[in-house]
C-alpha cells in the first residue's frame, strides 16, 4: 500500500471492533473516582431540575385556584433555588470533567508516543510525519472529550431518561405513552444512518490526514519550493486537498444532522400530538387538567431533550470511532524490531564483527543484501564504497539493528571472550556502545552544549567541549556570542550544514563508542574545514573499530580496509593501494572521481609501479 504518499488514502488494516471501546475503557477507569463524583452532582443537577414542572402543576393547579399568594412565593422561591443548586452542581461538574479530559489526553498521547518510539526505521519509511502527527495531535484531542464527558453524559442521560420516565407516569400514565410512541420511529431512522455515518466520518479523517501530510511537507521543503518558485503549484495541490477535506467534512455533517433532525421532528410531532390528545381527553370528560397538560408539555421536551442528546453523543461516539481506530492502529502496529524474549545485556564489546550469511531487504521480495560474509577484527577501520543503493548504508543500519535481517546473523564478540547475536541482545546495551553519525545531521531545538550531550546526559560541561575541541567544533562554537549557550533552531536553521555536521560529529565521539559509524560524516564540510576535521577523525578512531561510508574517496585512503559494495555484496576488498592495483571496480572509481576533481592521475594507477 502506497501510504508514504499525500495523495493516497490510509485504508484500515481490520473493520471497527468492539474491543476498541473496551480498550479505551482503560483510559477511563484510571479516573473513575472523578467522574463517579461528577456523575453524582450531574444526577442531583438533574433531579433538581425536574422538580420544575411538578412545581409548575402545584402552582397552576393548586396555589391559583385557591388564591394562594404566600404558597406562589413559596414555590417561586424554591423554583429559583432549585435553578441555583441545578447551576452549582453543573459547573463543579464542568471543572471536574475539564481536568479529567486533559488526564486521558495526556494518558493516550503518552502511550501513543512512547509506541512510535520503539517503532522500526521501516515505518516511517513508509509514511509521511504528517500522517503521523495528526494521530497524536487532532485525534488524541478529539476522542478525549468523547471518552470523559461523552461517557459520564451518556449515563447521565439514561439516568435522566429513567427519571423523567416515573414523573411523567406519576403526573398521568395515559399521556405518558402518548410521548413514548415516537421512540421506534426514531430509534429505526438510526439504526438505518449508522453504517453511512461511519464510512461517511472514516473518509473525512482520510482527506484530514491527507492535508496534513502535505501540510507537513510543504513546511519542511519550503526553502526548495521557493527556490524552484513551486508557490502557485503548490497552492493548486492544496486547494485541491482542502477541498477534498472541505466535501468530505460536508457529507459526513448532512448525514449526521440527520439523527438530530429526526430527534427535533419526532419532538415536534410528539408535542403536537399530546395537546391534541390531551384537549380532546379534557373536552371529553376525562379528568386531565390544565396543569397536568401544561407540565406534560414541559415533560415531552425533556424526555426528548435526553434522546437528542444521546443522538449527538452517538454521532460524536461514530465521528470519534473512526480517530480511536487510527490511533489503536498505530499502537497496534508490531514493533519487529525489539528485544526478543529473555534478551540479556551486551557485555562490553571488543570492536570484532561478523557477518554471516546476512541477507536483507527493504521491500518483500527485493534484496538489497545476499548472503554476505565478513570479518572485522577489533580496532579495524573499513571503509564502505559503491554506486547510490548499493546497500552501504544498509550494512551499517543492519549492524545498529535498525532493521531486522531476513536471514544470517551479525555477531559481536566481548572483552569477556563471549561471542553474541545482536539479535539475541537488548537494544539498549547494542546502541550505547555504537557511535553513529548519520547522513542527517539532525539537531534538536535547544543549545548547542544540550545537543552535544544528547547521547550521554551525564557528561561534564569540560567532556562536551573537549569533544567538540577533538572535532574542531570549538573554534566556530567559542566564537558564538552565548558560545555552548547559543540556542539552536529546529533542525539547526541558524548553524551552517558543515557545523551542524561537527556538532553532531562531537556528540557522538562523546559517546566514547566502541564501534565508530560515520555515514557521510563530512560531506557538506568545505576542504579546508574537511582537512582539519581528518585530524580529529584519526585520533577518535584509535582504538576503535569503525565503518566508514564516504563518496568523497580521498578521505577513506588510509582505512584498513575498503569495500566494494554491489549486487547485492562485496565485489571487491583491500586496502587502497591493493585495489587499486588490481585495476577493478574501485580503481575505476577513484580514477573518474579524480579526473572530476582536477586531481593528478593517482599514483597507484600503474600496478608496475607498485611491483
Amino acid at each position: 500500500m502506497a501510504r508514504n504518499r499525500f495523495d493516497v488514502d490510509e485504508k484500515l488494516e481490520s473493520p471497527f471492533q468492539w474491543r476498541h471501546l473496551k480498550r479505551a475503557g482503560a483510559y477511563i477507569v484510571r479516573h473513575r473516582a472523578q467522574m463517579l463524583a461528577a456523575l453524582l452532582l450531574s444526577a442531583l443537577a438533574s433531579v433538581a431540575s425536574l422538580s420544575i414542572p411538578k412545581i409548575t402543576e402545584w402552582v397552576l393547579d393548586v396555589a391559583v385556584p385557591a388564591k394562594d399568594v404566600a404558597m406562589i412565593g413559596r414555590m417561586a422561591l424554591l423554583f429559583v433555588g432549585v435553578i441555583l443548586l441545578s447551576i452549582l452542581f453543573t459547573t463543579i461538574r464542568s471543572r471536574i470533567m475539564a481536568h479529567v479530559s486533559q488526564e486521558i489526553i495526556y494518558d493516550i498521547r503518552r502511550d501513543l508516543f512512547a509506541h512510535l518510539q520503539r517503532l522500526p526505521f521501516s515505518y516511517y519509511d513508509s509514511r509521511p510525519a504528517g500522517k503521523i502527527l495528526v494521530r497524536v495531535i487532532n485525534y488524541v484531542n478529539s476522542v478525549s472529550d468523547i471518552l470523559s464527558n461523552g461517557i459520564i453524559n451518556m449515563i447521565l442521560e439514561i439516568i435522566n431518561l429513567i427519571f423523567i420516565v416515573i414523573f411523567m407516569f406519576s403526573t398521568n400514565a395515559r399521556l405518558s405513552w402518548v410521548i413514548l410512541a415516537g421512540l421506534p420511529v426514531f430509534l429505526a431512522v438510526v439504526v438505518m444512518i449508522k453504517p453511512r455515518q461511519r464510512r461517511a466520518w472514516q473518509t473525512q479523517s482520510n482527506k484530514m490526514s491527507n492535508y496534513n501530510a502535505y501540510l507537513a511537507e510543504s513546511i519542511d521543503g519550503v526553502h526548495v519550493s521557493q527556490l524552484f518558485v513551486r508557490q502557485e503549484e503548490n497552492l493548486r495541490i492544496m486547494r485541491r486537498l482542502a477541498e477534498a477535506c472541505r466535501a468530505a467534512w460536508i457529507k459526513a455533517v448532512y448525514i449526521s444532522n440527520t439523527v438530530w433532525l429526526s430527534s427535533e421532528t419526532m419532538t415536534q410531532l410528539v408535542l403536537t400530538m399530546l395537546y391534541i390528545t390531551g384537549v380532546y381527553w379534557m373536552g371529553g370528560g376525562e379528568i386531565v387538567s390544565f396543569g397536568v397538560i401544561l407540565a406534560m408539555g414541559q415533560y415531552v421536551s425533556r424526555f426528548w431533550q435526553p434522546i437528542t442528546n444521546l443522538a449527538n453523543i452517538y454521532n460524536s461516539f461514530v465521528n470519534n470511532l473512526a480517530y480511536l481506530e487510527r490511533i489503536f492502529e498505530t499502537m497496534d502496529e508490531p514493533v519487529v524490531v525489539d528485544d526478543a524474549p529473555g534478551a540479556l545485556p551486551l557485555p562490553d564489546i571488543t570492536g570484532e564483527v561478523d557477518f554471516e550469511d546476512v541477507t536483507f531487504g527493504y521491500e518483500e521480495g527485493i534484496s538489497v543484501l545476499e548472503h554476505v560474509n565478513l570479518h572485522v577484527r577489533a580496532g579495524e577501520s573499513i571503509a564502505l564504497v559503491g554506486p547510490t543503493g548499493a546497500g552501504k548504508s544498509t550494512v551499517v543500519n543492519l549492524l545498529c539493528r535498525f532493521y531486522t535481517l531476513g536471514g544470517g546473523r551479525i555477531l559481536l564478540h566481548t572483552e569477556d571472550g563471549g561471542i553474541h547475536d545482536i539479535s539475541q541482545v537488548t537494544l539498549h546495551s547494542l546502541r550505547s556502545q555504537l557511535g553513529i553519525m548519520l547522513q542527517d545531521s539532525f539537531l534538536f531545538s535547544g543549545t548547542l552544549m544540550d545537543n552535544i550531550r544528547y547521547g550521554r546526559l551525564d557528561a561534564t560541561d569540560a567532556e562536551v567541549r573537549e569533544a567538540a575541541r577533538k572535532v574542531r567544533a570549538d573554534a566556530f562554537i567559542s566564537k558564538l556570542r552565548n558560545g555552548y549557550q547559543t540556542t539552536v533552531n529546529e533542525r539547526g536553521g541558524n548553524l551552517s550544514q558543515g557545523q551542524k555536521q561537527l556538532v553532531a560529529f562531537a556528540r557522538t565521539l562523546l559517546s566514547d563508542p566502541r564501534i565508530l559509524i560515520l555515514d557521510e560524516a563530512t560531506s557538506s564540510i568545505d576542504t579546508q574545514t574537511e582537512k582539519l576535521l581528518q585530524e580529529g577523525i584519526q585520533e577518535m578512531l584509535k582504538g576503535r573499530t569503525s565503518f566508514i561510508i564516504a563518496h568523497r574517496l580521498s578521505t577513506i585512503k588510509n582505512c584498513d580496509r575498503i569495500l566494494y559494495i554491489g549486487n547485492k555484496g562485496i565485489l571487491e576488498a583491500g586496502s587502497h593501494e591493493e585495489l587499486m592495483a588490481r585495476r577493478g571496480l574501485y580503481y575505476q572509481l577513484y580514477t573518474t572521481q579524480a579526473r572530476e576533481q582536477g586531481v593528478a592521475e593517482p599514483s597507484g594507477a600503474a600496478p608496475e609501479a607498485r611491483a
